[in-house]
């Protein structure tokens, strides 16, 4: 049998490339679409615009599946380009596998495009729902993963959804990043003492849990899962971790949760009209999630996609304090 032709969209990203390194050191054939060179050994670049029909489709020709992990990830901007980018461009990779005559798509969405400001403990995969999910990406990507699972039986394609949640590791820019930054300056305040309990995923468990999605679709095709370490700790723990490897005092800063969500509100209004060079500092979102629970019950996910964790929280940070070794915190 013949080594599948898999299309990884987004695999410039920091997850986007775990998924295709690890598709191709399993022997796949691997492509990469995204808007400038992803420079995987061993993974052939095709460039082109998420937006653009016509890219997606000369990208997606002669695939078996494809791994649609290309986003508009942010916490700000207007829902404009978030529409355009997270719905259109699903839609754009569905027209494309249709054209193609079917296959089978892996849809990585998002846990938030569930959350409705609300605590969630121990929970599986709810519904996405786009009118109720907070901010513009998980309003967005709600309606995509609805969009995304609508095509599972039609014209020979099949989808599933992977949420990961909140994905980290090394060389991670995004969230570590940001994170680091704001601790070493000092700007990175604890809402609520920081006492939420949160899951989260090291990068190539995620990587693995899409690749077992795309191995085990004609299983779980129809059917959307959270994917997480499985190792709920407190915003103020996981923090902690990330500032420790990276060499960097934890946060001390003390804020009320529900003053930083009026904050985060106020200062959307402004961004709104004057933005900064950077995102802003607070979003209500940003503030809800740092200062909600959202954990979630990973058994039917691990049943179902035959697939467990391999790196734990304490070595993920372990690797992520190698990697800070070698490139320090300026």
């Amino acid at each position: 049998m013949s080594a599948p032709t898999v299309l990884v969209t987004g695999a410039s990203g920091m997850l986007g490339g775990a998924v295709a390194t690890a598709l191709r050191d399993r022997g796949a054939t691997v492509r990469a679409f995204q808007r400038r060179p992803a420079g995987i050994d061993g993974v052939e670049d095709v460039c082109g615009s998420l937006t653009e029909a016509d890219d997606v489709r000369r990208a997606v020709v002669g695939a078996d599946a494809v791994v649609h992990l290309a986003a508009k990830v942010s916490i700000s901007g207007p829902e404009s380009e978030y529409r355009a980018i997270n719905i259109g461009g699903t839609e754009n990779v569905l027209d494309a596998l249709r054209a193609n005559g079917g296959g089978t798509l892996v849809n990585v969405s998002t846990p938030s495009a569930a959350h409705l400001g609300r605590a969630i403990v121990g929970l599986d995969a709810t519904p996405a729902d786009p009118e109720r999910a907070r901010g513009p990406y998980a309003r967005t990507k709600a309606a995509a993963e609805l969009l995304a699972m609508d095509a599972d039986g039609d014209d020979g394609i099949s989808v599933t959804s992977i949420r990961p949640h909140i994905v980290w590791g090394p060389g991670d820019t995004q969230l570590v990043g940001r994170i680091v930054d704001r601790a070493a300056s000092g700007r990175l305040p604890l809402l609520d003492e920081g006492m939420a309990l949160i899951d989260t995923t090291y990068v190539t468990n995620a990587a693995d849990a899409i690749v077992a999605a795309h191995d085990r679709i004609a299983d779980v095709h129809g059917q959307s899962f959270v994917i997480s370490n499985g190792e709920p700790r407190t915003v103020r723990d996981v923090f902690a971790g990330w500032c420790e490897a990276a060499g960097v005092p934890a946060p001390t800063l003390r804020v009320p949760g529900s003053v930083a969500r009026l904050a985060g509100r106020l200062i959307e209004r402004v961004w709104e009209k004057r933005p900064g060079h950077d995102e802003p500092p607070m979003t209500e979102f940003l503030a809800e999630q740092m200062s909600t629970a959202h954990w979630f019950d990973q058994r039917r996910t691990r049943e179902l996609l035959q697939w467990t964790p391999r790196v734990s929280m304490d070595e993920g940070n372990a690797r992520l304090a190698e990697w800070f070794r070698a490139h320090p915190v300026v």
